[in-house]
């Protein structure tokens, strides 16, 4: 008779299956990409903060992007990183470790949609109501906008796993790289019905109320678009608004895939490079579209470049 361990708090990684031979250039180009994530994210945030032309509430509000990929990928990726580089059967984890990587992995997913929110209201004020703009978006809105997002996230990830730490272990294997809730409720060998009525509940109210808003906004913003005749309001809008929209729609669409792929076990290894990928590439992205399409921060930074050129000269 097999032997079963109840409640072990000591859990293995399956991780992710690559063979021998490529091991190392998978390594290479997370790690690379994990760079890449970090000085950008953080680059983005201290400009931000220390240039008082940007602290405008768009980029005060686009400052929680930065922040989430920062905190997500910072818990997920070096740890995935270590564990590609051991065998299988030392893949590893603590319970309570596995438990707080996926609590952050899902304020990570879920701070992304809430963000994108509170940042498409703030395009919507300045867009269509530019008058007002400075009268609704004071330092105290986006004080509360901000602390929504965050705490909406909080509330639904702690009722998540708390569904889920009540229950009783049976197994110890986590078949994704990281842990994530579903792989921990996958543990038990108890009915986990709750778990995914709530899990349901979650992904419907998150995704309809943030594709909802994405709508709302931007028909509204396409209609006054349409009907004024300013050329360079017209043109920001495009511009600020498409680079928002495709950072949303990347999201939106790695995120769906990762929920479908999990109902369908013979599509693991599809899933575990999505759930990668989910966290990379718009991690990868944010700053970089919105760096680039910010007449702001391309300003700060040209001076930056011409300062520094100008520096060697005053020294020879």
């Amino acid at each position: 008779m097999e032997n079963v361990t109840y409640n072990s708090f000591t859990l293995q990684l399956e991780g992710l299956n690559v063979t021998k031979n490529s091991t190392y250039a998978v390594f290479f180009l997370l790690l690379f990409s994990y760079l890449v994530i970090m000085v950008c994210n953080v680059g983005i945030a201290v400009l931000i903060f220390i240039d008082k032309s940007l602290h405008q509430p768009m980029y005060l509000l686009f400052c929680n992007l930065p922040l989430s990929d920062v905190i997500g990928n910072s818990i997920m990726v070096p740890r995935l990183l270590i564990d590609m580089l051991k065998p299988p059967s030392e893949r590893l984890i603590s319970y309570y470790e596995c438990v707080v990587q996926a609590f952050t992995t899902h304020m990570f997913g879920t701070t992304a949609h809430t963000v994108l929110m509170i940042m498409a209201f703030d395009r919507y004020v300045a867009i269509c109501n530019p008058l007002r703009y400075a009268a609704i978006m004071t330092n105290r809105m986006v004080m509360k906008l901000t602390v929504s997002a965050w705490g909406v996230a909080l509330v639904l990830v702690g009722i998540l796993l708390g569904l889920t730490v009540r229950l009783n272990r049976c197994r110890t294997l986590i078949t994704n790289p990281y842990c994530d809730n579903a792989s921990l409720f996958k543990l038990s060998c108890e009915s986990v019905f709750i778990n995914n009525v709530y899990g349901l509940t979650f992904t419907v109210v998150l995704f309809t109320a943030s594709i909802g808003t994405m709508v709302l906004t931007y028909t509204k913003i396409t209609l006054v678009c349409l009907m004024s005749k300013n050329k360079s309001l017209n043109s920001k809008a495009l511009k600020t608004c498409s680079t928002h929209l495709v950072v949303y729609l990347i999201m939106v669409f790695n995120g769906i895939s990762i929920i479908t792929l999990h109902r369908f076990p013979q599509y693991t290894d599809y899933r575990k490079i999505c759930t990668i990928l989910f966290h990379i590439i718009p991690c990868s992205l944010n700053p970089i579209i919105y760096g680039v399409q910010s007449k702001e921060i391309n300003k700060f930074l040209s001076k930056l470049c011409k300062s520094e050129r100008v520096s060697p000269s005053l020294k020879s």
